[in-house]
Formats: structure tokens, sequence, C-alpha cells
């Protein structure tokens, strides 16, 4: 098995899942006492929350592809950055290593066809659902990206992300509130929902809803697998 490196700690609540699913599926698919190979980068969260506030994003994608480098040296065969929001930079970590990495919306886009759905619902930070990086990836695959009418809206779904579940709180309020806003998007036309930031998976999942749920993290997760399972 592929050693996977993954630059986390962007929040540590998402890289608990990545550590603890990507084990789960060693033990679920080669033994019960079998792991995956996994080399993690937990990076100063706060240093790189400051460049975001501050537009600094090529220096944010510096300090990534600086902690990429030093997986890759010590033995990283395939690269994951655990989060949504932080793919704005994966070309620049991409061009500072000479191992794959997998893009989280490419990922995301492939289980989104397969489905047979071309519009989709989007829930995120405010840089994931505003700007193009992300939305921009999906549309190039003939995907169709809602993301809330009201900016109101948006920046509630933004604060939820930063003062409570990236700190590891759920609030009843928060979920229906994301609960809410999801169902808006349905009907105006959206066919599933991409939980588009990986701390979203403590709040609300596919019970929540009648519609197809697209988690992000855990696709992350499941198509990094089977990558590292690949013979190379």
């Amino acid at each position: 098995m592929k050693t996977i490196g993954i630059l986390g700690g962007m929040s540590w609540v998402s890289s608990l899942h990545y550590y603890k699913w990507l084990n789960e599926l060693a033990q679920d698919r080669l033994g019960p006492i079998n792991n995956s190979k996994i080399l993690l980068s937990s990076v100063d969260w706060q240093k790189i929350q400051t460049h975001q506030k501050n537009g600094e994003w090529d220096a944010a994608g510096d300090y990534l592809a600086d902690e990429a480098r030093k997986l890759e040296s010590i033995g990283a065969e395939l690269m994951l950055i655990g989060t949504n929001t932080m793919h704005k930079v994966a070309d620049r970590v991409q061009a500072a290593i000479n191992i794959p990495l997998l893009h989280i919306a490419d990922a995301t886009a492939t289980r989104i066809k397969t489905k047979g759905l071309d519009s989709i619902a989007l829930l995120g930070t405010s840089y994931t659902m505003e700007q193009d990086f992300y939305k921009g990836r999906l549309e190039n695959q003939g995907i169709t990206v809602l993301t809330p009418k009201r900016q109101e809206d948006r920046n509630r779904i933004n604060a939820i992300i930063f003062d409570e579940l990236c700190q590891n709180v759920q609030k009843p309020k928060s979920k229906a509130e994301y609960i809410r806003i999801a169902n808006d998007m349905f009907d105006h036309g959206a066919q599933g929902l991409i939980m588009g930031c990986t701390e979203i998976t403590t709040l609300i999942g596919p019970g929540d809803f009648t519609q197809p749920v697209f988690d992000t993290t855990r696709i992350h997760v499941e198509e990094a697998f089977e990558m590292a399972l690949e013979e190379e």
C-alpha cells in the first residue's frame, strides 16, 4: 500500500476523520490488524486563517507546498490537502512535489456524475461558495453549482464553520440552519448537496435529506484509499 501524505490541521476536527476513516477502511478491506500508511502534517491553522483573511493565498500556498515537500521527503507517495478551501492553492502544492495530489473537487465530481446528476447545491466556507477555484472546477466537468442566494445565509454558513465546527462544537440551531438553506437550494433546482467543507460531516449528513448528499471528507478518504491500493 502506498503511503498517504495528509496536509491536515485545517482544522484538527476534520483531520481526525481522515485518520480514522483511512484506518477503518484498511481494517475492512485488508483485515482487522491492518492500518493505512499515513504521514500527517498538522499545520498551524491560525497562520493559514491569517493568510486567508488577508488574501495572501500565494503565501498560504507556499507554506503548504513546503509541508508537502517535507512529507514527500520522508516517504509520502500520494498527497491530500485535508480541507476544501485550501484547494485554492492545490496547483501550487502539486507543482512543488513529484507525487500525485488527489483534488477533493475532482473526487467529488466523479461521484456526482456516477449518480447521473448535473445540478448540485454547495455548502462551504465563503471562499469555497463565492470564489471560482472550486465551483469552476466542477462546472468544467458539466455540473451546475448552486450556492445560497442570500448573502446573510452564506455568511451564516461560514460563521458556523469557523466559530463552531472547527472548534468541534455542534449546535442543533446551526444544524437546522444548514438544513433550511440546503432545502431552499433543492427548491431552486439542486438535485443533491455537496458538503463542501470537511467539518460539515460533524453536523449534517445523508439522514437529514431525501436528496443525495456528497460528503467530501468521506469521498476524499475513499478515493485516496483506492489510489493507495493501486499497484505501483
